[in-house]
């Protein structure tokens, strides 16, 4: 039986005794509670972390998945990043509306600071061209929500196209 089931149990018993028939039954709240066991969590050393980051083929989701490894960013912190968040000479990334919506900054581990600065220069070309076709551009309704104010188009996000 799990530990949560026995406990809740026993404290169903000494409800139904106390409660409802009115018997103190003091063997039975003297009676130990069930500890739940410590379990010791499983850490990848940096060299299995490594590997398995060199086996992700698409470059992007590797940018990523080394972004989520390096700064503790949750999933969709990294999809929801901007160019404006990232702050390069301070080595910081400014993550907005994560857990609780809350803002909060974090370390740009120093060894992504370059692919991140290349792939920003590959997703504003394409950012670029798609302006010229009269695409690249979206309409930023959570901020017109939250702030009241009409915040017009959003330029690139990264790391995704």
């Amino acid at each position: 039986m799990a530990v949560s089931t026995h406990r809740q149990a026993l404290s169903a018993l000494l409800f139904v005794y106390r409660e409802v028939l009115g018997v103190e039954l003091p063997w039975l709240s003297e009676m130990g509670r069930p500890k739940t066991p410590k379990r010791l969590p499983v850490v990848l050393t940096e060299t299995e972390v490594r590997r398995v980051l060199d086996r992700i083929d698409n470059q992007t989701f590797q940018l990523m998945a080394r972004l989520l490894y390096g700064t503790g960013m949750r999933l969709m912190e990294c999809v929801r990043l901007r160019v404006k968040d990232v702050e390069f000479e301070r080595r910081e990334i400014v993550v907005r509306a994560g857990k609780g919506d809350k803002d909060r900054v974090t370390m740009l581990p120093a060894s992504l600071a370059d692919r991140l600065k290349a792939h920003i220069a590959v997703v504003k070309k394409q950012h670029d061209a798609d302006l010229v076709s009269g695409r690249g551009e979206v309409c930023a309704q959570q901020g017109r929500a939250r702030g009241g104010e009409s915040v017009g188009s959003v330029s690139f996000r990264l790391p995704g196209r």
